[in-house]
């Protein structure tokens, strides 16, 4: 059923839904757009409206080929909405479920696209933030390109900063999605350009691999991941993308290319991968990791088998990310991130060695105590015995000879 959005738009049908709020194909004066209505519980939080209008600048400047611009901010009641540019296609994540992992071609030619347009919204000051497939729109009307690949743009630009208010997420929680986010969002600093660096190489490693390299398993285990393990190689590709993808998926924030460095690299690898074709590369296992966060939380509906790069946050949701964005969840404890007890890093191990922090492992190491333990208890004793014969010892050498009463033979 039609709706009016403010006074120049009207929202005719629901095109997906996010659970930030829904999208609508609407109508204005201009001809169809997109329109993301935020949730009612966002548009009646004042500091949020606030938050939004003073935005306003900010993202309808945002103009560029890659980007899905943004018209129109409508304030109305209960209305909170970005009016957008309507892109007639598909989003990646949609490609990727059906293809499963993409050409190296195609794949580096669609996040060159997106990269021209986070050097664009980062030279105007706006950091995404949320950088994913389900943000990336493909313009099925848009001329093809390396690969066969149509252009790419970048969408949902500044939702997850407007939602992200100081009332409504504090010091101890996170905003955006457990496969993309970078390590310094993880350990608490403030989202800079870096992070969309990061995200973008991970959803190029998914576009390559059919995985997210650090995604698997419950959502805690995927953001320590993201802090202590290291990326695995990825057999089939030259040593430069892999040396790129490395470079942007580092730990320090300063050691990755910005947007525009890595826009032109991404380019100048087109000709060497053409022809290629999609990688054969197996899913590494994800075994069952320690629960350090609330399991009922941020657990999926029980239909639904847990799948890299789909990690839900939102309770009693489906695996599906596109559902599941711009929610919170704290930020994992220092023991968490550093290996404690309670961490879940997949470190390499040998066969049948426990996993750190498992009861097994737990059990095995009191045995160890005891065992060291009983070992000291026994050499302290044994010194002990040693120490009191010898002490008997020296006192039977250095003693006078007793006399016993009697006198031997020929003695007076």
């Amino acid at each position: 059923m039609a709706r009016n959005i403010g006074s120049r738009y009207t929202a005719h049908q629901i095109l997906g839904r996010g659970s930030a709020g829904t999208v609508w194909l609407g109508e204005g004066p201009e001809g169809p757009v997109a329109i993301k209505l935020l949730r009612e519980d966002l548009a009646s939080d004042q500091e949020l409206v606030g938050r939004f209008v003073q935005e306003r600048t900010a993202l309808l400047g945002l103009d560029h080929p890659h980007v899905v611009a943004v018209r129109d901010l409508v304030v109305d009641g209960n209305d909170l909405a970005l009016v957008m540019d309507l892109v007639r296609g598909t989003d990646l994540r949609t490609r990727l479920d059906r293809e499963r992992r993409l050409a190296p071609e195609a794949a580096v030619a669609i996040i060159a696209d997106v990269a021209d347009g986070l050097a664009a919204a980062h030279a105007a000051g706006v950091v995404h933030r949320d950088v994913k497939p389900e943000n990336i729109l493909l313009d099925m009307e848009g001329p093809l390109g390396p690969g066969n690949s149509h252009p790419a743009l970048l969408t949902d630009f500044g939702v997850a900063k407007l939602i992200d208010t100081p009332r409504r997420t504090k010091a101890t929680k996170i905003i955006g999605t457990p496969d993309y986010l970078a390590p310094e969002i993880v350990e608490g600093l403030p989202p800079r350009a870096a992070v969309d660096i990061y995200a973008l190489a991970t959803v190029l490693y998914e576009l390559l691999a059919g995985f997210t390299p650090f995604g698997g398993g419950h959502p805690g285990a995927v953001l320590r991941r993201h802090v202590t393990e290291t990326v695995v190689p990825l057999p089939g590709i030259p040593d430069e993308l892999w040396q790129l993808l490395v470079q942007c998926l580092a730990k320090a924030p300063a050691s990755r290319l910005r947007a525009s460095e890595l826009a032109a690299r991404l380019r100048e690898q087109l000709p060497h991968l053409a022809g290629i074709p999609p990688l054969d590369v197996d899913e590494p296992d994800t075994e069952p990791e320690p629960q350090a966060y609330d399991e009922q939380q941020y657990a999926p509906a029980p239909e639904e088998p847990r799948r890299r790069g789909a990690v839900p946050l939102v309770p009693g949701s489906s695996a599906d990310a596109n559902r599941d964005t711009h929610t919170s969840m704290r930020v994992p404890a220092p023991d968490e991130l550093s290996g404690g007890p309670r961490g879940t890093a997949r470190a390499p191990r040998s066969p049948g060695t426990p996993r750190p922090g498992s009861a097994r492992n737990k059990s095995a190491a009191v045995r160890k105590r005891r065992l060291t333990l009983g070992a000291a208890a026994l050499v302290l004793l044994v010194a002990l015995g040693v120490g009191g014969w010898l002490a008997l010892s020296d006192d039977d050498a250095g003693a006078p000879a007793k006399e016993t009463g009697t006198s031997a033979p020929g003695t007076p």
